[in-house]
């Protein structure tokens, strides 16, 4: 049976868009694989780590019919990327075999039956839907995942909380040793919802939203059920499990009263910081920062006695404070910042730093210093 033809690129954005949560090695063989299900000309593609689900619909030219079956996601699109862009492929099924042909390439490839393939159980009671461009909500995650944590064993941590009600999205991240908060208003009403969205979710999500002019303007649907979120847009619909357990109380963690501000070019901070960083040590990634009225320096050094130095003009007139950070902390939110200049508030040497944006007042980066 001829199970699609198509340009191979048709084929190969198909199954990218629904790869990206495959693991290459499962306890599971079957995960490794993707599940295509036939009817007529239509084929949707899904993926699932038990946990997540992707899926995927398209149609293609092939013979008529139902089928199903699923196949190596990786192995496949390995293939197919191999092949030119404007080669028109077969996909055609036989003996528990598919064969993938372009140009005088074949390819034969292993299935397994799709029955054996594990849906995620959806909820059966998701709550009202609600629509936000997807550019919003990429650009929110854009400022505030680099903040989650990496295995931590306060697994709540390992996520983003997502917060809305009425017109307002509030995104959290921290790892305990900084917090990233971005928020936005949008035109429409939201019904209250506190989630936490899983770390693979939220960087699988990042990877396809869509913010191009084309996707200006369209939406994603979310609906979220006791321990579930479904998110549907540009034909993807996922369904990821939830993170259970209480995210901390940002609220009590951002500084409120810090009378020491100055605002500088965020690209010539980063760039200072950056080279600085080069000479800290692998494990200790401190670097001083001297701020007097007019200047800031910056300093680090390592355990072979090497040392860095770097000075910045700045216009500020608060108090002589000498402080540390762990430098890439702060390279990091530099780093997936757009604006042009950013706020550095600050009480003293012992307390957090607060990173705001003149022209954005919904977000805040608190990070904790450290001693150097």
């Amino acid at each position: 049976m001829i199970v699609l033809k198509s340009p191979q690129e048709k084929f190969l954005g198909a199954l990218q868009a629904v790869s990206g949560i495959v693991e290459r090695r499962h306890t599971l063989p079957v995960l490794a694989n993707v599940l295509l299900r036939k009817t007529g000309n239509a084929i949707e593609f899904t993926t699932s780590d038990l946990e997540i689900q992707v899926r995927t619909q398209a149609e293609f030219d092939g013979d008529a019919g139902n089928f199903s079956t699923t196949v190596g996601a990786r192995k496949l699109i390995d293939i197919l990327r191999t092949l030119p862009a404007d080669q028109n492929v077969t996909l055609s099924s036989a003996q528990n075999k598919l064969t993938l042909t372009g140009g005088k390439s074949r390819f034969t490839l292993q299935t397994l039956p799709a029955e054996d393939f594990p849906l995620v159980q959806e909820a059966a009671d998701f709550g009202p839907a609600f629509s936000v461009p997807q550019k919003s909500l990429k650009a929110l995650i854009a400022q505030v995942h680099f903040a989650m944590a990496v295995h931590d064993i306060r697994y709540y941590l390992n996520g983003i909380l997502f917060v809305a009600e009425g017109k307002s999205l509030t995104l959290v991240a921290t790892d305990g040793h900084r917090l990233a908060l971005a928020q936005a208003t949008l035109d429409v009403e939201m019904p209250k919802q506190e989630v936490i969205l899983p770390r693979k979710t939220v960087l699988e999500l990042q990877r396809l939203l869509r913010d191009d002019k084309e996707a200006e303007n369209a939406p994603i649907e979310m609906r979220f059920a006791g321990n579930q979120a479904k998110f549907v847009f540009s034909g993807m619909e996922f369904v990821t499990k939830l993170v259970e357990g209480k995210f901390p109380d940002y609220n009590r963690v951002i500084p409120k009263n810090h009378k020491n501000h100055v605002t500088l070019g965020r690209a010539p901070l980063l760039s200072s910081l950056q080279r600085a960083a080069i000479l800290t040590s692998e494990k200790f990634k401190g670097v001083r920062l001297n701020f007097e009225p007019g200047s800031l320096r910056i300093a680090s050094s390592n355990a072979e006695q090497e040392e860095a130095k770097e000075e910045l003009e700045v216009d500020y007139g608060g108090d002589a404070i000498e402080i540390g950070f762990n430098v890439t902390y702060l390279m990091d939110v530099l780093a997936n910042m757009g604006q042009e200049m950013v706020t550095l508030s600050l009480q003293d040497s012992n307390s957090s730093a607060l990173f705001t944006v003149p022209e954005q007042s919904g977000f805040k980066y608190v990070v904790m210093p450290m001693r150097i």
